[in-house]
């Protein structure tokens, strides 16, 4: 990741990763900020401007540590040690939230807050299993601030119960090592390389992902397959079978056998399309009027027909050629 400028919260420099980053982008301009959630120079920007802010590296704490109940792979979403990516996925839903401000916002007072999930670990009757990755993509910012090792090494000797987080990033191999004990769910996101091509701007290519989901299975790591955001594009057919057809082949025998499924059909909002149709004008159109129906405020989603047929098409194909990973949920 090449960035232009550092924005930070002042009170980050009393932090030893605050400290630790301004070290590693000394050669950067730092300007300083009175929050990471209102930066009026980025809240102002055009839409046609996306790209450029995604540019900038934002430095702050996170002052908001509120825990939200889900049922899928977790017990919790998490707030965690970042929000935003740097990667410009065209259905991003982090665009739904944060708007032109989906940029990478990194959070320095990471004891805090894994203080508080052990905390809540702790004093739940039953071991809990927390989504530590709902806010951005802690593979690629690991590559920055190193917190996955020390998230997951601390966790592993004091926690009781579980942490996940997936992810569209391979450069897994700084946690191949770590003392892990078996309590990190690592998830890795697949796409057609079609879609990640032309869709999933800036992240890992499929060959890499499948690669980096194969070693972090041998290393003893519990793993899913996130097969999402299911993009329903014309040749969805075709391009879905083939890539399962190529899961199948090159997935691991661990993969195969200790691995689950989660699939999630793309929902696209008002926010994406407007951003998409001024900052990325030659990209795929993700908004179909013949396939798509409103789902809440500014948001679409698949036809109810149109999301059965593709359920029953992935339902079926997986059962042929990865029977043995179970499916835990198409949403």
């Amino acid at each position: 990741m090449v960035f232009d400028a550092v924005y930070y919260e002042p009170d980050v420099l009393n932090y030893k990763l605050g400290q630790m980053l301004q070290h590693k982008y000394a050669a950067l301009p730092w300007k300083p900020i009175e929050t990471h959630n209102r930066i009026v120079e980025m809240t102002t920007a055009a839409n046609r401007d996306f790209p450029k802010l995604k540019k900038h590296l934002i430095i702050g704490t996170r002052k908001t540590h509120r825990y939200v109940p889900n049922q899928k792979v977790s017990d919790w979403l998490v707030p965690y040690t970042s929000s935003g990516c740097s990667a410009m996925c065209l259905y991003c839903y982090l665009v739904c939230n944060y708007n032109k401000c989906a940029y990478l916002r990194l959070f320095v007072n990471r004891e805090q807050m894994l203080d508080k999930l052990l905390k809540k670990d702790a004093a739940a009757p039953v071991p809990q299993t927390f989504e530590i990755g709902s806010n951005s993509d802690l593979v690629l910012e690991n590559t920055i601030t190193d917190n996955l090792l020390y998230t997951i090494e601390r966790f592993a000797q004091e926690g009781r119960g579980s942490l996940t987080f997936p992810t569209k990033f391979d450069m897994v191999t700084p946690l191949l090592s770590l003392d892990h004990r078996e309590k990190i769910i690592f998830r890795m996101s697949m796409n057609p390389q079609e879609i990640i091509t032309r869709i999933e701007l800036g992240t890992s290519p499929l060959s890499a992902r499948i690669r980096a989901l194969n070693d972090m299975a041998e290393a003893g790591y519990p793993v899913g397959l996130l097969i999402a955001p299911v993009i329903l594009l014309p040749n969805w057919k075709q391009l879905y079978g083939e890539l399962i057809d190529r899961l199948a082949e090159e997935l691991s025998d661990k993969v195969r056998k200790n691995g689950f499924i989660e699939i999630i059909l793309m929902t696209y909002s008002f926010v994406q399309n407007a951003i998409n149709t001024e900052a990325f004008p030659n990209a795929v159109q993700l908004f179909d009027r013949e396939t798509m129906t409103g789902r809440g405020r500014g948001k679409y989603s698949y036809r109810n027909p149109i999301r059965a047929e593709a359920e029953a098409f992935l339902r079926e194909k997986l059962s042929q050629r990865l029977g043995s990973m179970p499916i835990l949920y198409i949403s």
